[in-house]
């Protein structure tokens, strides 16, 4: 789960940006107005995003009071009620683009996660995110993805080696891009991206801990699976979707990254209504 400074943040800087020099709009309202809004589902998904609704009405206005009929990672079909927030109007109506913003994007972002890890279910794959993310939000959309059942790949260039193919040729050879890594940063995960097997054999032979085979398909990929014999954890990438998820993952590698589960992801339709 994000920390609460990472999430107060983020917070802080989109109602920075909405709000600006004041809501205008809110100021139709009189000051001592009190309401309930009810916020809820207009389609089925998986519900992620509550601390960012949260932190958004508690910077406005603490006295608000936000109850929840739902928690991160549940699922939820239309018109399902989660959650209601009590108070004076104006906040709440300060407030609600900028919750529904997180709370939209999350879910989305879960939702579709639960797709995939859906459609390997009974199989031994770990389907993993990858830096495809939008600018500023990757913990949180990570967090979605491992609410909507996958996996975490690295989370930025200071956590585990990446090492590709530009790395490589500046390196002078996968063997040396390696030892290099090992050097600088032991006790760091090393990855390699390969492009055919006669590279992923260089790896294997430089004791990486992953291989991503790059845009392999189907039959070179249970070849190299063969090849290995589970002497590196081999990892699938590139153009991977639900059409052939099912298929990578029945070769028998360990994981399949998927850079869609953050990058082409679809806000879940919510509304919110007030009530007297």
């Amino acid at each position: 789960m994000p920390s609460s400074e990472y999430v107060k943040g983020l917070v802080s800087l989109a109602l920075s940006e909405d709000i600006g020099s004041g809501d205008i709009t809110a100021g139709l309202v009189e000051p001592d107005r009190k309401a309930r809004a009810r916020v809820i589902s207009r389609e089925s998904g998986i519900l992620c995003g509550t601390q960012f609704v949260d932190t958004v009405f508690s910077i406005i206005d603490p006295e608000l009071e936000v109850t929840w009929h739902k928690q991160d990672g549940d699922s939820l079909i239309e018109n399902d009620l989660l959650f209601t927030v009590d108070g004076h109007a104006r906040p709440i109506l300060t407030g609600e683009r900028t919750a529904l913003n997180f709370l939209q994007l999350l879910s989305g972002t879960a939702t579709l996660a639960s797709r995939y890890a859906e459609a390997v279910k009974g199989t031994d794959v770990r389907l993993l995110d990858t830096r495809k993310t939008i600018p500023g939000l990757r913990v949180a959309q990570k967090y979605a993805v491992s609410c909507g059942g996958c996996h975490n790949h690295r989370i930025g260039l200071f956590d585990a080696f990446l090492i590709k193919e530009n790395h490589i040729e500046a390196c002078g050879g996968i063997g040396a891009a390696i030892a290099r890594a090992r050097e600088i940063a032991p006790g760091k995960p090393v990855e390699v991206e390969v492009e055919n097997l006669r590279e992923m054999s260089q790896a294997i032979d430089a004791a990486a801990d992953r291989i991503m085979l790059d845009n392999f398909d189907e039959d070179l990929l249970r070849e190299a699976v063969a090849i290995n014999k589970g002497r590196s954890e081999l990892e699938a990438s590139g153009n991977v979707g639900l059409h052939n998820l099912r298929a990578i993952a029945e070769t028998g590698v360990d994981f399949i990254s998927i850079g869609a589960l953050t990058k082409t992801v679809q806000p879940l339709d919510l509304s919110l209504r007030l009530e007297d």
